[in-house]
């Protein structure tokens, strides 16, 4: 299996500007570091319960929900009560909501506390979220490899490393035809925070 860095002049292979961008240092080692350390200790992280086939496992990460105060969230045929903004969670979602010009009413953080933690191939395509969803995601801490292929030529698989402070946006067709996964690692990892952030819609939204 061939694996390509993204956005490496060497390389064949650039993934579509329409369908993703990244910025490397959108927050500068102090801020992420500072950052990274608060949400570290003062975040309310859960354990999620998942089917996988006829066994019942803990997901190999944990998480937690923000958002907009007094509203519970449906995803994936799943109801979630999300935590209310803290002051450096909303500033963040200010900051890139001004970078971007993209909006979000909820963020889902995950913590990888070593390389043992990881998220299997998926895509981010529940209706709730709509039909071509942007999704700003911020990671903080140990570099790791964000990897994509798509759903109709697995045989490549190609990796960008996130950077500690930095900014990937995912957008267009990018949850129709791609799948990204974070992989296990055997080596030492430090641990990392991935925010993504969302606009998840109403219920009433979702069925007009």
């Amino acid at each position: 299996m061939n694996q390509l860095s993204l956005f490496n002049p060497d390389e064949y292979y650039r993934f579509p500007e329409e369908l993703l961008e990244y910025t490397a240092d959108f927050l500068d080692d102090k801020k992420a570091g500072k950052l990274l350390q608060k949400l570290l200790d003062a975040t309310p992280w859960k354990q999620n319960i998942q089917k996988i086939y006829d066994k019942t496992v803990q997901t190999p990460r944990l998480t937690a929900w923000y958002g907009d105060a007094n509203k519970s969230y449906h995803l994936g045929g799943n109801e979630f009560m999300v935590n209310q903004w803290s002051p450096e969670l909303l500033n963040l979602k200010k900051k890139i909501e001004k970078a971007t010009g993209y909006h979000f009413n909820t963020v889902l953080l995950n913590l990888y506390r070593d390389g043992n933690d990881s998220v299997a191939w998926h895509r981010d395509k529940e209706s709730e979220l709509g039909d071509r969803p942007v999704i700003a995601s911020v990671s903080l801490g140990q570099v790791r490899n964000f990897d994509f292929r798509k759903l109709d030529d697995r045989k490549n698989k190609y990796s960008l490393p996130l950077r500690h402070g930095s900014l990937l946006i995912m957008k267009g067709d990018l949850q129709v035809h791609w799948e990204h996964r974070i992989a296990k690692s055997d080596k030492a990892m430090e641990p990392r925070i991935n925010l993504t952030f969302r606009m998840i819609r109403e219920i009433s939204e979702i069925h007009e």
